[in-house]
């Protein structure tokens, strides 16, 4: 009878870390920053259809990069359960945080007992009523968790990219200028990315209950402008 072919646990959970972060690194990234009224989502996506970025509940966006239908799968998800909750109990129940941790038990159990990770990275945003209130969690394919106060990047060559958006975020943009910010983080020195290669969504505080709205091909052309 032949030996079953022995991998040691540590060697596993590295070449599914692996694979993980080179799908990852694939796609486009995304990043999403505090400004003045809540915050605002820039995403590198040249589709029209396939939305990287995305309304979970009232104060709730939920963006996410690597492969689309991964993520997506996670979006509904999350929709789900801030339903059921806000059905159950109240819609002020319903938080970013319990999300988040929801997500990092499913990407956790994923990662740790089936044989192919998830090949995503995700998003998920909260603006309180005041600005004290707003929450950014970043989590990982393996249900790591980083929470971020005022600026957040995902996806392919997000470290340099939060380098970016740390030599240029500051307290008290406009949503112009945090697009802007967003935009150059992006991009880098030595690219250029153009309108109809991105997608921006904000959530303010001013826009009532329904806080989370698309940002339109007009309006960015003329923000960019």
């Amino acid at each position: 009878m032949s030996q079953p072919f022995y991998v040691a646990p540590e060697q596993m959970m590295k070449d599914r870390a692996d694979y993980a972060r080179k799908g990852i690194a694939r796609g486009r990234a995304l990043v999403a920053l505090r400004y003045t009224e809540g915050l605002v989502i820039v995403a590198e996506n040249g589709s029209d259809t396939l939305r990287k970025v995305s309304e979970i509940y009232d104060r709730i966006a939920f963006a996410g990069v690597g492969k689309y239908n991964e993520f997506d799968q996670l979006r509904v998800a999350g929709v789900r359960a801030a339903d059921l909750k806000g059905f159950q109990y109240s819609r002020d129940d319903v938080d970013a945080r319990s999300l988040a941790n929801s997500y990092a038990q499913m990407l956790g159990n994923i990662f740790t007992h089936e044989m192919k990770p998830m090949e995503v990275e995700i998003l998920v945003a909260e603006v309180g009523l005041a600005e004290e209130g707003d929450q950014m969690f970043h989590l990982l394919y393996d249900g790591t968790v980083v929470d971020a106060r005022d600026y957040a990047a995902i996806g392919g060559d997000a470290e340099a990219v939060r380098e970016r958006l740390a030599a240029t975020w500051s307290a008290g943009l406009g949503r112009s200028a945090a697009v802007h910010v967003g935009l150059n983080a992006l991009s880098g020195p030595d690219r250029e990315i153009s309108a109809a290669e991105l997608e921006v969504a904000e959530l303010s505080r001013s826009h009532g209950r329904r806080c989370f709205s698309r940002i339109d091909a007009t309006e960015l052309a003329a923000i960019l402008a």
